[in-house]
């Protein structure tokens, strides 16, 4: 892969960044417009999608990417392994596609919610086949280092979806409109993926079957314990919300999952970070970079928190105001679970670089251990909690469960060979979160004054002011701290399209000429 890491973690967010605009304004209308009970019944319907998918989609998706990626002597490699996992793909499609059918005919969802779920659950039928190529696309592309198209497919999915399922779900067709939004734009971007992978690796050998060079057993036990991981890790996500499904009022999954929403732009960055590491670590890990993989981890690491850790404060200190803006009237409810909520999101943005790190090498059993244990832990909260506190306790059981992942996963990469540790700087970190917190709070409660904006009627002065203003105040105490160093932001600003990275260029020459930190404190 003759790309540097940074540029393809810069594409990767790229395509994360049209996602996370376009789901900011997409949310909040579909939360309007589908009302508390039906938002809440489509979130579910996609919850249970998506754990189903597991055994359907991720034994494809991780294996493509890590195989693909690895260097063999081969120079058919590339070739047979696309080939395997089309065929693969297009059986377990099949395969998942009748099993949903039997499952959805034999009144399995009526029994476990409410009848209307019958009728969801076979819309989802064709939500299943078309959304096992678009990923085996997108993944593939990934592994052959092939970011920019394979995040234009992501970009490309979120517009389509957005164009399609916002007008049905308008014009009255509810829940069902909202579904075939996903079924239309993730059959769009699979046609248009599986074109764009053919023009760089021919699918013509989809239809051989001579194959008996690959190592299937080694392949298969990859995508055996992927299937684990991937269950573990996505029971975090949803089994909260089908729980409330099942166990609170009609309107509580509806709430709660706009304060999920809330509290996963959070992970905006550390996705970021998964979705690039898994086949640029296995590219380290096959050619014995382990000391590099570890200064990897560490950097990443203290960038995670530190990004993480501004936007938490940012999200706590505008909660009373930005709730009710953005999820309109009566989202009250949502503000208490959001609190609950981030910082158990913080420990889990921590926890996916190392994970990411560990599937690059193949070794899944300690990710795995981690994962079931923090998913354990949710789980137990969640029944226990549910029922006497609903939502509340499902906010802090959740809570709970994603920031133990921190801890176990802190465990999982020691033993899977690398240190995260290094150059994490935590104490530093925490330091600079700490005293953060007291200006970004204050600014907060001194400008909540109302100002009158246009269509969107009175909103808070600190709502456009805090934000960049929290941003500056913490990146100026991360360096006072010493948790960053201004020469790793100018080096960072180097790759980022033109013109910034022309301007940041000269400067970052500049900066590492510097003999010590102190000269470059004084340079500037």
């Amino acid at each position: 892969m003759n790309r540097s890491l940074t540029s393809a973690i810069l594409s990767v967010a790229s395509s994360k960044f049209v996602a996370l605009i376009l789901g900011i304004i997409a949310s909040p209308l579909l939360y309007r417009w589908l009302g508390e009970v039906d938002y809440g019944a489509y979130v579910t319907v996609l919850s249970a999608h998506s754990l189903f998918m597991i055994g359907v989609s991720t034994p494809i998706a991780d294996g493509v990417r890590k195989y693909v990626a690895e260097d063999r002597d081969d120079p058919a490699w590339e070739r047979i392994v696309v080939g395997f996992y089309f065929r693969l793909a297009t059986l377990l499609a099949v395969l998942g596609a009748g099993v949903l059918g039997a499952v959805t005919y034999l009144g399995f969802f009526e029994w476990l919610w409410r009848e209307e779920f019958t009728r969801y659950f076979y819309v989802s039928i064709a939500l299943v086949l078309t959304a096992q190529y678009w990923p085996f696309a997108r993944k593939t592309l990934m592994g052959f280092g092939l970011e920019r198209y394979s995040e234009s497919l992501k970009v490309l999915f979120n517009v389509s979806f957005v164009a399609v399922a916002l007008p049905l779900v308008y014009a009255g067709y509810g829940v069902v409109g909202a579904l075939l939004g996903h079924i239309l734009a993730s059959g769009l971007v699979a046609l248009i993926g599986l074109v764009v992978l053919h023009s760089r690796q021919s699918l013509r050998g989809a239809l051989e079957t001579n194959d008996g060079m690959l190592p299937k057993r080694e392949m298969m036990t990859f995508n055996s314990l992927s299937i684990v991981l991937v269950f573990l890790l996505m029971s975090l996500y949803h089994i909260d919300i089908l729980m409330l499904q099942a166990m609170a009022p009609a309107d509580a999954p509806g709430h709660y999952k706009a304060a999920l929403v809330f509290a996963e732009f959070l992970w905006f960055v550390p996705i970021v970070l998964q979705t690039v590491f898994v086949h640029s670590t296995s590219e380290l890990w096959s050619q014995g970079k382990v000391e590099q993989i570890s200064e990897v981890a560490g950097r990443t690491l203290r960038y995670t928190c530190l990004i993480t850790a501004v936007m938490a404060l940012g999200m706590a200190a505008l909660a009373d105001v930005a709730v009710p803006i953005y999820w309109g009237p009566g989202s009250e409810p949502v503000i208490a679970p959001l609190l609950l909520l981030l910082p158990g999101a913080v420990g889990f943005a921590l926890a996916r670089p190392m994970l990411a790190i560990a599937q690059g090498k193949g070794q899944l059993r300690y990710p795995i251990v981690a994962t079931g244990a923090a998913a354990m832990i949710n789980l137990v909260l969640n029944a226990a909690l549910i029922p006497t506190h609903g939502m509340h306790g499902a906010a802090i059981a959740t809570s709970i469960g994603y920031g133990s992942m921190a801890i176990f996963h802190l465990w999982s990469a020691r033993k899977t060979g690398f240190d995260p540790i290094t150059n994490a700087r935590y104490g530093r970190v925490a330091a600079t979160t700490a005293v953060a917190a007291i200006p970004i709070f204050l600014m907060a409660d001194a400008l909540s004054m109302p100002i009158g904006i246009p269509i969107v009627g009175t909103v808070p002065i600190s709502v456009f002011v805090v934000p960049p203003a929290g941003l500056l105040v913490f990146l100026a105490i991360a360096v006072l701290c010493r948790a960053l160093e201004l020469t790793e932001i100018v080096r960072v600003l180097t790759e980022f399209p033109e013109p910034i990275g022309s301007m940041a260029r000269p400067l970052c020459r500049r900066l590492r000429n510097a003999d010590d930190e102190n000269r470059l404190l004084r340079y500037f």
